[in-house]
């Protein structure tokens, strides 16, 4: 299913000419040898990208490398140092043997063409000496084990293997070999199979030479005496299709917007539709569901337009003729296995489907007063589930499994993973940042668990609610007006509050904690009462209204999710609080970088 889909992907995008014909690939190259139609060298032109500070190898469609392990094989009219001239800034035999490789290979590959082209590179070969790299002035020493390409100075501009009698014979020796056919599980066309498969490049974690989805290399793979790709045959073509498009859509690049990083996890998508339009359509609203830029007003009013219109019924075409809710969209999910790549995590279904369980998603997250601009970008949630040093966390302390699990319960409208709500809880009294992000992920974690067991009784409120009955989440509106008070009678400069101190037992085990802290709330109220006596009305106010729905006994202990509803009522109370002290005053607490870290 996954390589049928990349597969029809990439011939959508090859008749755009987005990605190399069959047999062809973008490769870094960072030089090309000019040679005279005698074969001697005239000069080395740069190739490479000097848009930035520093020259880097450019992308150029040249004939797809040969798959190499440990032994000794030859690019088609292209290589690196080593192969093309024989030179290498690592001293080695090897470097003369790929050297000869690389002549043998040619000679024989090239010993019936009558291009003056392809003959002019035959004399270069008889002609070139490894030496001459280091007496010529055309080289130098920077050059050393990078990419070469060819051009002939015959007026002609054109590489050497963009000539068209260079594409004949690519295409010759792409259908010469193995004469062996069998059904590809792809196509269902009896084709010659790979034997070993081209390497996707771009995964994270992964080897940087690249990785495999399919490879058999033990001989524990093997089955009914059929050894490498003859275990899951896949045709040459289709090989090439699906590792093709998976490089195209794993490109590095502020462009790339079909590339998201979830933890550990590379997420590609794409859409297939008769009408290209629709399908880059799609693809776009997608990006801007998945990753929101936090600055740009205009996309964020058109994420607004979008989610209240669903949230209404309305029909995605009714918003934008150029959406259709039927087209097929896929995402897939890659994490780093040596010198494999695992699926995370693959889904399927209609562009419709997908935006209404994003919409769910966001509507399982909201929390008022909103502790962001605009909505949070679904890696950034990640973020608030690592430890938050300084008000900043790192990738690497994201729980790898745990964004696989975020991420395809957001696609596939299930619950949550109860580890993402244990995780956050976990942060909160080891960091003691209760900042508005994780609390909104543990609302989404209750909020859904409730909407999914069809349990009205037990839903979430979105904002402050005083009549709420629940005892976790008057516990924590307790905790915050208790802290309220210790600050009003301390000052906001007291180095610890009983947020930093005590937070993490009153929301597990609140018996053992509320008895003392509510003791200590009357020598600040006490305080509070010379000073501002006004303010120590309110606060004991609301300290006697929540308790005399709660009684003055407390629960030993509270679970899981009742700390979750602990964190909302501390939340939505804390916010209520400042809202009374100063509506405009922005405050620290409602900040979304608490918990934020620095975008992939």
């Amino acid at each position: 299913m996954i390589l049928s889909a990349l597969n029809d992907y990439y011939h959508r995008l090859a008749a755009q000419d987005k990605v190399p014909a069959f047999g062809y690939s973008d490769e870094k190259i960072s030089y090309a040898l000019l040679i005279s139609p005698n074969g001697e060298v005239k000069d080395v032109l740069d190739v490479r990208d000097t848009s930035g500070k520093k020259p880097l190898p450019a992308p150029h469609t040249v004939p797809q490398p040969t798959k190499r392990t440990v032994g000794i094989k030859s690019n088609f009219l292209w290589d690196k140092s080593s192969y093309v001239l024989g030179v290498s800034a690592k001293t080695s035999e090897r470097t003369a043997q790929e050297h000869e490789a690389f002549k043998n290979a040619h000679r024989t590959w090239l010993a019936d063409s009558d291009d003056l082209g392809l003959k002019a590179l035959l004399k270069f070969f008889d002609n070139w000496l490894p030496e001459h790299f280091f007496s010529l002035s055309c080289f130098k020493e920077e050059m050393l084990d990078a990419n070469f390409i060819f051009r002939v100075d015959d007026g002609s501009r054109q590489y050497l293997h963009e000539r068209p009698a260079a594409k004949m014979l690519r295409t010759k020796l792409l259908d010469e070999g193995e004469t062996k056919k069998s059904l590809c599980l792809v196509t269902g066309e009896c084709l010659t199979p790979a034997r070993l498969h081209p390497a996707i490049k771009g995964v994270n974690g992964a080897q940087s030479s690249g990785a495999s989805i399919v490879s058999f290399n033990l001989d524990a793979f093997a089955s009914y005496g059929k050894e490498q790709g003859d275990n899951a045959p896949v045709s040459e073509a289709a090989a090439f299709a699906y590792t093709t498009v998976l490089n195209h859509l794993l490109r590095r690049g502020e462009h790339n917007r079909q590339r998201l990083q979830m933890g550990d996890a590379s997420v590609v998508f794409w859409a297939i539709a008769e009408d290209t339009k629709k399908a880059e359509q799609a693809e776009e609203l997608f990006a801007l569901l998945m990753d929101p830029p936090p600055d740009d007003l205009s996309e964020t009013e058109k994420l607004h337009s979008i989610l209240d219109g669903v949230s209404k019924g309305r029909a995605l075409h009714e918003m934008n003729p150029a959406l259709d809710g039927a087209t097929r969209f896929y995402v897939l999910g890659l994490a780093p296995n040596a010198a494999r790549l695992s699926i995370r995590f693959w889904q399927a279904d209609t562009l419709a489907v997908f935006v209404q369980r994003i919409a769910e998603h966001y509507r399982d997250l909201l929390l008022e007063p909103l502790p962001w601009k605009s909505e949070p970008a679904l890696w950034r949630l990640l973020y608030a589930t690592a430890p938050s040093r300084d008000g900043k966390a790192k990738a690497e302390d994201i729980s790898p499994l745990l964004a696989g699990e975020v991420m395809r319960a957001i696609l596939s409208g299930s619950r949550y993973p109860l580890s993402l709500l244990s995780n956050v809880i976990m942060r909160f009294g080891a960091d003691g940042d209760i900042s508005g992000l994780r609390v909104a992920l543990c609302k989404a974690v209750l909020a859904r668990n409730a909407r999914l067991n069809h349990q009205p009784d037990k839903e979430i409120p979105v904002s402050f609610d005083s009549s709420h009955s629940n005892s976790a989440y008057r516990l924590g509106r307790l905790f915050a007006v208790l802290e309220g008070a210790q600050r009003a009678a301390l000052g906001d400069q007291v180095n610890a509050t009983i947020r930093d101190r005590y937070y993490g037992a009153a929301s597990a085990t609140p018996a053992s904690i509320f008895p003392v802290l509510l003791r200590n709330a009357q020598n600040h109220l006490s305080k509070v009462r010379k000073e501002k006596p006004g303010l120590a009305y309110v606060l004991d106010a609301d300290i006697g209204e929540i308790l005399k729905e709660m009684g003055n006994s407390f629960p030993k202990n509270l679970s899981m999710e009742s700390q979750g509803r602990f964190a909302i009522g501390f939340y939505h109370q804390l916010q209520a609080r400042f809202s009374k002290k100063d509506k405009e005053k922005p405050t620290a607490d409602t900040a979304t970088e608490n918990a934020s870290g620095e975008s992939p």
